[in-house]
């Protein structure tokens, strides 16, 4: 399965979102730091503003934020809104199936367990998991200036 584009920069919109922690992200930053087109992020605001996954501020001084904790919003939740489809193989699709099989495949029984198995992987990890995982993440993001904080030597 590969997700797509609108996918990873959905994901990425929220951890900088969480690395932000409480203020205000505004989508002229997030596009700077992930070197992606201000136009692109705004479509995928939509749905993950209609989803609850972010709020918007209107007004000069507005932006996005998580109007919940990152730790509550997982993997999951981001790709169910912003994947069209999981169809991994026809008989996965809504309509006319041409196989004679696909009542009684184990191949789509196989693929509907993957499906779920990966499902379930996505439902165990959270933004936050992402964030904390990245030490830097603020450095690299360009939510901190300064020096680049040193990493120990092991």
């Amino acid at each position: 399965m590969r997700l797509t584009k609108q996918t990873n920069y959905a994901v990425r919109m929220l951890m900088y979102c969480a690395a932000n922690g409480e203020k205000l992200s505004r989508i002229p930053e997030i596009a700077k730091a992930y070197g992606v087109s201000e136009l692109f992020l705004f479509k995928i605001l939509q749905p993950l503003t209609r989803a609850g996954l972010v709020e918007t501020v209107r007004g000069r001084n507005g932006g996005v934020r998580l109007p919940k904790p990152a730790s509550e919003i997982s993997l999951f939740d981001v790709v169910k809104v912003t994947e069209d489809s999981f169809a991994m193989a026809e008989c996965f699709e809504a309509g006319e199936i041409d196989c004679p099989l696909v009542d009684s495949c184990g191949l789509n029984a196989a693929l509907r367990k993957a499906l779920n198995a990966f499902f379930d992987v996505l439902k165990g990890y959270t933004i936050d998991d992402l964030v904390k995982a990245r030490p830097q993440i603020n450095f690299l993001l360009g939510l901190e200036t300064g020096p680049r904080p040193q990493t120990s030597a092991a």
